[in-house]
């Protein structure tokens, strides 16, 4: 193996785990331990922030920063990015198509051409569908939110509700929920002191405090979104006992149409919500298992009504 080939593989073998004895390198790449020093000197020197740590337990690692290795894919994966980077080109947060179509377009130079033909044909037999318009996302702002959360690090952020008025914030960030539709912040408001979720797309101008917290016992984030924007915006909630146990029911009931909360091993509850009651209606009648409706008694009746229609029929 030459130099070059040997530092390629290299870079890949540090990517692949998080630290190596030197002894295993010099395995794996077939050379001295000495050589794998001077292939870490090289690596150094482009740019790339190999760490060494002497002693039992030490080893070498790629550190965070520097320049971003070059990438040693499979098949499956490059067309698995290639694929991802197409779906993105469509994406509702901003700068990131742009981002997506550059990106593509180096990795389609550099792909072999039964790859490219694999893609092609992805790309060309495949149509997204279309979902309406959506609001925009800054993706800096995303970007930024994303960072509190993973250093657990405060944010400020101006935020505008849904009649306009806006308002500064001072939240520690837990999680960011996509929807399929829309982002959001799930995060603990420090003003009010509870937990609330904001619509990425209507915050701006955040910015990170420096300051550090600890969470006691923090909420589902996907179920507090659920709650959100499933359940609190509509007028009328309807509350249904099913027999069966939470997780069986949560597979035909996503969190994007209704709550599942479990009641004990075998039983749970379903909150679904709605404007009028006809979806409601609809929303119980899919259900398989055994039921009784809880409230609203207008649902019940509604649902006793449309039994009928159905046995008539």
């Amino acid at each position: 193996m030459d130099t070059a080939a040997r530092l390629l593989r290299l870079l890949s073998l540090l990517q692949s785990r998080p630290q190596w004895e030197g002894t295993e390198l010099a395995a794996r790449l077939d050379v001295t331990p000495r050589t794998v020093r001077r292939d870490v000197t090289r690596l150094r020197s482009l740019g790339y922030p190999v760490e060494a740590e002497a002693g039992i337990g030490g080893g070498y690692r790629l550190g965070p920063g520097g320049r971003l290795p070059p990438l040693l894919l499979e098949d499956e994966e490059a067309v698995a990015i290639a694929v991802g980077l197409r779906v993105a080109t469509t994406t509702t947060v901003s700068g990131v198509e742009e981002a997506a179509v550059s990106a593509l377009a180096k990795l389609h130079q550099v792909l072999p051409a039964r790859l490219q033909e694999q893609v092609a044909a992805i790309s060309a037999h495949t149509t997204q569908l279309p979902q309406g318009e959506l609001p925009q996302v800054d993706g800096e702002v995303l970007v930024t939110l994303a960072a509190g959360c993973r250093h657990i690090e405060g944010i400020r952020f101006r935020y505008r509700t849904h009649d306009g008025s806006e308002s500064e914030r001072s939240v520690e960030p837990l999680q960011i929920v996509h929807t399929g539709r829309r982002w959001y912040l799930v995060a603990r408001d420090r003003d009010r002191q509870a937990w609330r979720t904001f619509r990425v797309d209507r915050i701006s101008e955040p910015a990170l405090t420096g300051s550090r917290y600890r969470f006691e016992d923090p909420p589902d984030p996907v179920a507090l979104v659920a709650e959100g924007t499933g359940v609190a915006p509509w007028d009328i909630v309807a509350r249904v006992r099913v027999q069966a146990d939470a997780a069986t029911v949560a597979r035909l009931i996503p969190p994007s149409q209704g709550v599942v909360d479990p009641i004990d091993e075998n039983t749970c509850e379903v909150r679904f919500a709605a404007n009028d009651l006809g979806p409601l209606v609809s929303g119980v009648i899919r259900l398989y298992w055994p039921f009784e409706i809880l409230e609203p008694p207008e649902l019940r009746t509604a649902v006793h009504d449309h039994a009928r229609r159905l046995l008539d029929s």
